[in-house]
């Protein structure tokens, strides 16, 4: 499994719009094979700022068969506008660190 973390730099004043918007987009992202979940989380200290993480089975799920979809056509038409400056996505596995009680 894949991790796909983004900090989402918001526009201020248009985070209403920008979380409606994200309801919208969830279905498409949700619809793409090899997704397996997201969590979005908004930031206390810069309340513009959001994360959003995104499980998928590999990377070539995100950066290939979602990216190169027209259905990334209408994710980019409803969110990319909210952004300044564009989010950097980073793509993560998890670390196997055995017991943690040690």
């Amino acid at each position: 499994m894949i991790l796909e973390h983004a900090v989402l730099p918001v526009l201020p004043g248009q985070e209403a719009d920008f979380e409606a918007a994200f309801g919208q987009a969830r279905s498409i992202i949700s619809s793409m094979p090899g997704f397996r979940g997201l969590a979005l989380r908004r930031s206390l200290e810069s309340p513009s700022h959001y994360l959003l993480l995104v499980e998928w089975d590999t990377v070539e799920d995100h950066t290939e068969g979602f990216r190169g979809s027209p259905q990334y056509d209408e994710w980019r038409a409803l969110l990319h506008r909210f952004y300044d400056p564009f989010p950097v996505v980073e793509h993560f596995v998890d670390v196997p660190l055995g017991d943690l009680r040690a």
